[in-house]
């Protein structure tokens, strides 16, 4: 019976029960899962396409959802086909985890924050497969060598909360593949992770369903890793499937306009060789108005000299400092007005904590920062409060950085109430002005921020940070989180905005496809250094440090005929940025190798 496929889903529909009656999570949708295959399923938010997947494993009533209708038929190990839709709960806990593993989109949630990685491990080997606590604890060791977890034995005895996020992502996939399960169920595994680490776990994944014959079923928004990972794809557009194919005739030859528009819709890196400018990106389903590259001026707005922030690590009896994180060094760059300089890297490369010390949420040791004329550092409390007028932030998670008891149209409303820049009727109008500028109903003002999508929110936090007329926005992964029609629409407001008042955006982001659309400037960072710095153009075309040339080869393209084998994807692992007290950091030197281009000297440690 080896051609008969592990999972067979028919006619699933799955309503959510809410106080306006029945919502359809996903409507009417079929697809086969075969052994040893990977399918991938696409679409964005709301499409349906995780739904699909909890349905598969019954955890879709936990989240207040019924299946409706349609048969999930599960070839199970000894042979047996079994309608998940109807199996009662007892006999679905011995399945989940056994035959089928599941790794959820955000790892910290999916791990327990009270127990170490060796119990968590352990757990479901010694419940599915009856092992002794050595049994299970060698087993575990095992797992996390496969998944390729340096030092996996320290690893063990360590919390959640100590591991990085690409990390905690391989000990989910190392708990999902703990019992060998027969059909792996991925939920976006990689949203969230840095491009080499992203690569990474891709070709892990490619290599333990090769070793071990598992079939995957893929959920992803994006389509660059589609042509990384899959055999099949099914594209699903709210709550139906909408074209099902192998992943040379989806990408070679897409036959619905949705899923053309889908491919339209991804940046692709390098697709902006020989245009000096940014660009708007192509937008999902809609026309869009000229909207003309922005040149920028000359004039510097923010210019940063020598900043160093570091950490202390304290320890011992006494919690004194026994040694120093040192996440930003010696930084110095200058930003244009109306222009966007772009500072990439991986996470733990220091660019957030960059973007945070110029605005002195996180103080820095040293260094100049002046923007506009003003001098940052030396400005006391309430000196600070008045010019965090003119900077303001959107942080890379929304929902985080909007108070839920809020209404919206309060929440942007509170800036000029706190600055008393604007009061009373003229307030609202603005507010009103600004949810336009978003592109947002004005019936959203009376939402509250549970009520919206992920890239709804974000424009919330858009409107938000421009409305007291700031010079600079400091985007922190603004888009990271987005899908990718969303995303570019997002970017194409920001750009808009930025033709339009003047903007100086600071963009920081780990997407280089996205970085390459909007920036005129562009900085690498690596280890809290910058390590290349330049016009766009140079730094992408000519990239001339081994760690912008290793990032660069890193983003999966979005072509099935071009994947990477693992050989190609060894990354050195990042060195540890904390150090002794005392430690003298060497200055920060750079040779400047075309007009504007200049790159590190220093020993950067790449």
């Amino acid at each position: 019976m080896l051609d008969q496929p592990i999972a067979r889903i028919e006619n699933l529909r799955v309503e959510f029960q809410t106080k306006d009656g029945p919502v359809v999570g996903v409507e009417d949708v079929s697809f086969n899962v075969n052994p040893g295959e990977t399918v991938c399923i696409v679409g964005e938010s709301g499409s349906g396409k995780s739904v699909s997947s909890l349905s598969l494993m019954r955890l879709v009533e936990f989240g207040g959802g019924e299946i409706a209708g349609g048969r999930l038929i599960f070839d199970r190990k000894d042979g047996e086909e079994l309608d998940l839709s109807k199996t009662d709960q007892n006999l679905m806990r011995t399945i989940r985890g056994n035959e089928i593993g599941m790794i959820f989109q955000e790892p910290m949630t999916a791990l327990n924050p009270v127990f170490t990685v060796g119990r968590q491990l352990t757990e479901g080997l010694r419940l599915h497969k009856g092992m002794t606590r050595d049994e299970a604890e060698a087993r575990a060791l095992e797992l996390l060598k496969q998944v390729r977890i340096p030092e996996p034995e320290r690893r063990l005895k360590q919390y959640p909360h100590e591991l990085s996020g690409g990390m905690r992502q391989r000990v989910v996939i190392a708990m999902a593949l703990a019992c060998e399960p027969r059909l792996l169920i991925a939920d976006e595994p990689t949203t969230a992770l840095d491009v080499t680490i992203q690569a990474e776990i891709l070709a892990l994944m490619d290599r333990l369903k090769r070793e071990t014959g598992t079939a995957v079923m893929f959920i992803t928004h994006d389509m660059a890793v589609v042509a990384q990972m899959a055999d099949r794809v099914v594209v699903m557009f709210r709550g139906n499937k909408v074209e099902e194919g192998t992943v040379e005739q989806i990408f070679e030859n897409p036959q619905h306009e949705y899923t053309k528009a889908l491919l339209a819709a991804v940046p692709k890196l390098g697709e902006m060789t020989g245009k000096p400018l940014p660009e708007p990106m192509k937008l999902l389903g809609r026309e869009q108005g000229e909207i003309k590259p922005i040149p920028g001026t000359d004039e510097p707005l923010l210019t940063v000299k020598n900043l160093v922030t570091r950490f202390a690590v304290k320890g011992g009896f006494f919690r004194r400092t026994i040694a120093n994180v040192h996440a930003v060094e010696d930084v110095s760059f200058t930003l244009n007005k109306g222009r966007t300089l772009s500072l990439v890297g991986e996470s733990g490369c220091g660019k957030s904590t960059c973007g945070r010390s110029i605005l002195r949420l996180v103080e820095p040791m040293s260094g100049q920062i002046d923007l506009d004329g003003t001098d940052i550092m030396a400005l006391d409390h309430g000196q600070l409060r008045d010019a965090r007028r003119d900077m303001q932030m959107i942080f890379q998670d929304p929902f985080a950085s909007l108070n839920p008891q809020m209404q919206l149209g309060a929440a942007v409303a509170e800036p000029m109430k706190n600055f008393g820049t604007h009061s009373g009727s003229e307030r609202e109008d603005r507010v009103a002005m600004l949810f336009d500028r978003v592109e947002l109903p004005r019936s959203f003002m009376r939402r509250y921020p549970h009520e919206l999508s992920g890239g709804q929110r974000q424009r919330v936090a858009i409107a938000r940070a421009l409305a007291l007329n700031p010079k600079l926005i400091i985007a922190d992964e603004a888009v990271s989180a987005l899908d990718v029609s969303v995303q570019a629409q997002v970017l194409n407001l920001m750009m808009e905005l930025q033709a339009e008042l003047g903007l100086s955006f600071l963009f920081i982001s780990h997407d280089m496809a996205v970085v390459e659309r909007v920036s005129h400037d562009v900085g690498v960072m690596y280890l809290g250094r910058i390590v290349e710095m330049g016009p766009r153009q140079a730094v992408f075309e000519n990239p001339q440090h081994p760690y912008t040339q290793a990032l660069m080869k890193a983003v999966p393209i979005a072509d099935p005929r071009t994947r990477k084998s693992e050989r190609e994807l060894n990354f050195k692992p990042i060195p540890s940025p904390i150090h002794p007290i005392g430690y003298e950091a060497a200055p920060s030197e750079y040779q400047e190798v075309s007009p504007g281009h200049f790159v590190l000297t220093t020993d950067s440690g790449y």
